[in-house]
């Protein structure tokens, strides 16, 4: 065989030899029955190969026809099995998002659903990690931090946040005059030895000038700042929640700050995306819609 056979010549000889006409060929390739004839004609010299008996106005395969037409067909179909799965749902953006896994658990999980109707759909796999993080075994495309953890990556401080005291409504009322939060449940959040230090009650309650002694370090405890927060709108407590988790829930009600006062967080919050992923349009654009929705939290008026 001298040269490989035309596509567009192998598909006209299948869809012929299919339907039984050059006509329904035709019809089916969008061409006129003389481009099938001739596009079938070329492959035939090129394949050195009869593949039609022509016989008055009928055509009738040869055995060198009948071999090729099975393979033939089922490489077509496999082509535009191809087709169909390349179509405009494959080529939606894929994006790995890694996040504290407090954030992953409610706060960011709940909203995403807000980034898929403002930007389109796009194959989303949310981790919940602790610190570190590998970027490049996990492809990573961002990560959300506590502290900037990733300096050897573009990182940017996005937020400052603090923690507030807050329990549930039916709580807030058992309170004494001029003694913060006497007699009421804590409960406290421990991030255990390897995570970074967290604001604890005895912090508050020095800050607030009250000495309440040991009723400071009694009552439950919670390893993640989600659990924590979890309890406090159970009513079993009031406890030292970040303002980005805890401001939806004191807006509408769930939960109330039963005492002023706060305490800053240590570090920012921080974005880092590894140069593959920062000039992606997706991830830019998660970054802008994620970096609102922490400034929108830690700001909230309820937490002012």
């Amino acid at each position: 065989m001298a040269t490989s056979p035309s596509l567009k010549g192998l598909q006209a000889f299948e869809a012929a030899a299919r339907t039984g006409s050059f006509a329904a060929a035709a019809e089916e390739l969008s061409v006129s029955a003389a481009a099938v004839s001739q596009l079938i004609r070329t492959v035939e010299v090129q394949m050195e190969r009869k593949l039609f008996h022509r016989i008055n106005r009928r055509v009738v395969l040869t055995e060198a026809g009948v071999e090729m037409l099975p393979r033939l067909t089922v490489a077509f179909q496999e082509i535009g099995s191809v087709s169909r799965e390349l179509g405009a749902d494959a080529f939606r953006p894929r994006l790995v998002v890694s996040v504290p896994p407090s954030m992953a658990m409610g706060w960011l999980s709940q909203r995403l659903a807000g980034f898929v109707a403002s930007h389109g759909a796009a194959d989303i796999s949310l981790r919940g990690d602790d610190d570190p993080v590998s970027f490049d075994r996990e492809l990573i495309d961002i990560r959300l931090s506590y502290g900037p953890h990733y300096r050897e990556h573009p990182t940017e401080e996005i937020a400052r946040d603090a923690v507030y005291p807050v329990c549930a409504p039916g709580l807030a009322g058992i309170t004494k005059a001029g003694e913060p939060l006497a007699g009421l449940p804590l409960i406290h959040t421990d991030w255990g030895p390897t995570g970074a230090s967290f604001p604890s009650w005895p912090n508050w309650f020095e800050a607030a000038g009250a000495h309440p002694g040991r009723a400071a370090r009694r009552g439950l405890s919670a390893n993640s700042s989600r659990a924590a927060l979890d309890l406090a709108i159970s009513g079993l407590g009031v406890a030292l929640a970040q303002g980005i988790y805890c401001a939806e829930a004191v807006e509408d009600g769930r939960l109330v700050r039963p005492a002023g006062g706060a305490i800053a967080l240590r570090q920012p919050y921080c974005l880092t995306a590894p140069e593959r992923s920062a000039s992606r349009d997706v991830v830019a654009a998660f970054r802008d819609w994620l970096v609102n929705q922490c400034q929108r939290a830690v700001g909230s008026p309820a937490l002012r």
